[in-house]
């Protein structure tokens, strides 16, 4: 059956929250993003756009569409994640992308499907403008609630076989039209504690991995995670704490194994890659006061943070963009990591800018505000024709 694009911005964004895109890692349901990848790619061929799908590795296909004026023009990248946190516990359909008041309700409205569509919606009506300035890349990615092996991929295998460099690089995410300009990064990790298992009964013939825990953690929480004191004067100072913890297999049985996982917030500034190893030179001296006391470090991601001076290239630009549509805010910076930590740890002049406001994101009854998404689409359309 032939497919009827959307005829307005709302009915586009209606249309993508209404696709369940849960990341695969929340719900172990394989390529969560494919069909919606499927849906923007006909619409975009519907609108005359170039469409060219991107493979990750284990993931479902990126989106890259495009839209090409002149090889001497410069190039301007807009990415905007497909992929949503869980449902669990919504107290609204999740995917029902109802309107009440102006707001739309739904997984994904605000965090961050209303970027998305407000992007696509820009790119539209930017083509049929009659004197488009600057060739425009939209990247719909996946996998960014989690990992961040999309845009990660993307870097690696795509943007050095495309033959163009982006110009600027705006990552859709909901600010309020309030331009983030740093960010801290983010490294997960777990930390694994090794025991000996015996029956409760007889405890001294075995070794509680539990109880080595309680030792690592205490140990953590006193001598690092109270003790960090790196602080970026727009994102704020370096947190970090433990947030799972699981152990033992029986009432009656000696634990063996004990697992917590950690998050630490990086500023701009520190190295991610050195986080692991401090907490390492910490834990190692648990081991040095007894031997037995065994554990081990496996790294889940590590996202690098965002500097200032990343966007100071085009961040007037997006000043004058903003300006143009009456939106005047200072630029920000923010406690998140996002895509745009890669893209500018890869050279490239990136900030963080979009509709709706992150309050609502990952909440119960997620939506965001309809004026937004329209202010977004005018807001994005301006940067496409930034005079560089």
């Amino acid at each position: 059956m032939a497919m009827n694009p959307p005829d307005s911005v709302v009915e586009l964004l209606q249309l993508m929250v209404r696709e369940d895109t849960v990341n695969t890692a929340l719900t172990g349901r394989p390529h969560p993003e494919a069909s919606l990848v499927d849906l923007l790619g006909q619409i975009a061929g519907k609108w005359m756009l170039e469409v060219e799908l991107l493979p990750v590795e284990g993931q479902a296909d990126q989106l890259l569409l495009t839209y090409r004026v002149a090889q001497e023009r410069p190039w301007v990248l807009f990415d905007s994640h497909l992929d949503t946190v869980a449902v669990d516990h919504m107290t609204i359909d999740p995917f029902a992308a109802e309107i009440r008041d102006g707001m739309l309700y739904g997984r994904g409205a605000c965090d961050t499907k209303g970027t998305g569509a407000a992007m696509f919606w820009a790119l539209k009506q930017y083509a049929q403008a009659e004197e488009p300035l600057n060739n425009i890349a939209l990247l719909f990615s996946v996998d960014e609630e989690v990992a961040m092996t999309g845009i990660q991929s993307f870097l690696r295998n795509d943007l050095p076989r495309l033959g163009w460099s982006p110009s600027m690089v705006i990552v859709g995410e909901p600010t309020e039209h309030i331009p983030v300009i740093a960010h801290n990064g983010c490294v997960r990790w777990e930390i694994q504690t090794h025991g000996k298992a015996a029956h409760s009964s007889t405890p001294w013939e075995g070794h509680s991995a539990i109880n080595d825990m309680v030792k690592a953690l205490s140990l953590l929480q006193r001598d690092y995670i109270d003790v960090l004191d790196a602080e970026h004067d727009l994102t704020g100072r370096a947190v970090a704490s433990v947030n799972v913890l699981h152990g033992g297999n029986a009432p009656n049985i000696i634990p063996e194994r004990c697992v917590c996982e950690v998050d630490r917030r990086v500023v701009p500034g520190e190295d991610t890659q050195a986080v692991l190893p401090e907490v390492a030179a910490l834990l190692d001296t648990l081991k040095q006061e007894n031997a037995a006391f065994a554990y081990e470090q496996t790294l889940k991601v590590a996202h690098p943070p965002l500097l200032a001076e990343s966007s100071a290239g085009v961040l007037s630009l997006v000043k004058q963009a903003l300006n143009d549509n009456g939106v005047r805010k200072p630029a920000v910076g923010a406690p998140f990591a996002t895509h745009a930590g890669y893209l500018a740890q890869a050279g490239l002049p990136t900030l963080v800018l979009g509709p709706g406001s992150p309050y609502p994101a990952h909440t119960k009854d997620e939506w965001v505000s309809l004026e937004e998404i329209e202010m977004g689409v005018r807001v994005y359309q301006s940067l496409m024709s930034a005079e560089f």
